[in-house]
């Protein structure tokens, strides 16, 4: 479990962590707005990579593009939100193709073998992999596509091999497993879900679009999609 840059222990900073998955084009929405809020909001931010496929299964829920009419609104909410974040998301082509049918279980693996042994790499990592599927219409589920990423994100070509290794095995599957089951337990259904830990009590935020709901009920103040102090990193 890898605390964000930036986030520290200790003080009167507030728990937040986002259980992500980056076969969802929200999740990247509500990653990058909370590392730009990292730097404004008196938070300890941690990235809880899962897997979206499991607890959809776990929780009887659907891609919204299963959908017809929940499909054709994604297209266009994802279009305005990611102008209004300022991240640069787009649908891939074939999108049953890359999300749907290829998933990305691989991915999350190797995401987790970074988080267990490479924390520091783990910000990098989960970007470049969104940036391949949902800003440049890649794959991130071959072998070479995942250490082409890793190499984007500055990890070592050694490293990365000997962490692509480690996701078959079963300290690798077993994490990811648990970490999904953690954000079951907190009612997570779909990605991102974002939880606050305020005095003893957890709060679940679900989606990229609940984040001013969330400075509330930690008492910090929404400022805008770019808060001042920070920019965008894409």
């Amino acid at each position: 479990m890898a605390a964000a840059a930036g986030g520290g222990f200790g003080g009167s900073k507030k728990m937040v962590e986002i259980f992500y998955d980056v076969v969802s084009p929200y999740s990247w929405l509500g990653f990058e707005v909370l590392c730009r809020y990292r730097h404004n909001w008196s938070i300890e931010l941690r990235f809880r990579p899962a897997f979206l496929g499991g607890i959809m299964k776990e929780t009887g829920n659907q891609p919204p593009a299963m959908v017809p009419k929940r499909g054709e609104y994604m297209k266009k909410d994802i279009e305005r939100m990611a102008k209004y974040y300022q991240v640069p998301l787009q649908l891939p082509k074939d999108f049953f193709g890359s999300v749907i049918r290829k998933g990305s279980l691989s991915a999350m693996r190797f995401i987790t073998a970074v988080d267990m042994t490479q924390p520091q790499f783990l910000e990098p990592v989960s970007r470049e992999l969104w940036m391949r599927i949902w800003s440049r219409d890649e794959d991130i589920t071959q072998p070479e596509s995942i250490l082409a990423a890793a190499g984007e994100a500055g990890l070592p070509s050694a490293l990365a091999q000997k962490l692509l290794a480690m996701t078959s095995t079963p300290e690798v599957k077993n994490r990811l497993k648990a970490t999904t089951e953690e954000a079951l337990k907190y009612g997570a259904f779909g990605m991102p879900a974002v939880v606050a830990h305020v005095n003893g009590e957890s709060h679940l935020f679900f989606g990229s679009d609940r984040l001013e709901l969330l400075g509330s009920v930690i008492g910090e103040k929404w400022l805008g999609p770019v808060p001042a102090a920070s920019k965008p990193r894409m």
